[in-house]
């Protein structure tokens, strides 16, 4: 018999600045419910920076014409921009009983199975979350769980200018690599990649995505 799994509706935002996305999931986790649907936003952000709750000046060294934001996940400092794919997984973590830890494993996991799909021997480090390839980053994890419930999410370098991450600590580590999926012998397209991505997350969380055209409000 097949596992079970619980519907998961999936959204394509295509390109939005970061911080109407951001407040949106904000309203989303404060307004749901028991009963609330599970969502998964995919997303590609206009250029920004963005440093976490515990996140420290001093690991942005330049940043120059791109802002930076200061939001309410955790981890250190990032950047997103144009050719990298972002899903902010919006799920109940009690109804699918799931723990924190648990959930950004199997976040790290979806990637690595993504990536062996291009032939990318990808892989996770202990007390560093994210996912590496040999000693170059990427893909980064900065998560909120709030009443049970996440929000924020991955980040996956498909085919982008790298260039900004060196204005930077990335994830606060001074001198950190990094690399995209392009770069690595993977498509340059990232429509076939987003599919791939958000179906080895729904395994990973037995859901059953459901990708629909409407999108969330993201104005206030």
């Amino acid at each position: 018999m097949d596992a079970v799994t619980v519907p998961a509706i999936v959204r394509d935002l295509g390109r939005q600045p970061y911080e109407p996305v951001w407040h949106a999931m904000q309203r989303f986790t404060d307004a749901r419910d028991q009963d609330s649907a599970d969502e998964l936003w995919v997303v590609e952000h206009d250029p920004v920076f963005t440093l976490g709750q515990a996140g420290k000046m001093e690991h942005v060294l330049a940043p120059g014409d791109i802002p930076v934001v200061h939001v309410d996940r955790g981890g250190q400092v990032t950047y997103h921009g144009p050719g990298q794919i972002v899903i902010y997984p919006l799920l109940d973590l009690r109804r699918l009983k799931i723990g924190v830890r648990d959930y950004v494993r199997r976040i790290e996991q979806a990637i690595i199975d993504t990536l062996a799909e291009w032939n990318i021997l990808a892989e996770r480090r202990e007390g560093a979350p994210g996912v590496y390839v040999a000693d170059a980053k990427i893909a980064s994890l900065g998560i909120r769980v709030r009443r049970g419930c996440t929000f924020h999410g991955l980040a996956c370098n498909m085919a982008m200018d790298l260039e900004p991450f060196r204005r930077i600590n990335p994830c606060g580590y001074q001198g950190l690599r990094v690399t995209s999926v392009l770069d690595l012998g993977g498509p340059s397209s990232p429509e076939t990649m987003k599919t791939r991505l958000v179906a080895h997350l729904a395994r990973q969380f037995g859901l059953t995505p459901h990708w629909e055209a409407g999108r969330p409000i993201l104005a206030a």
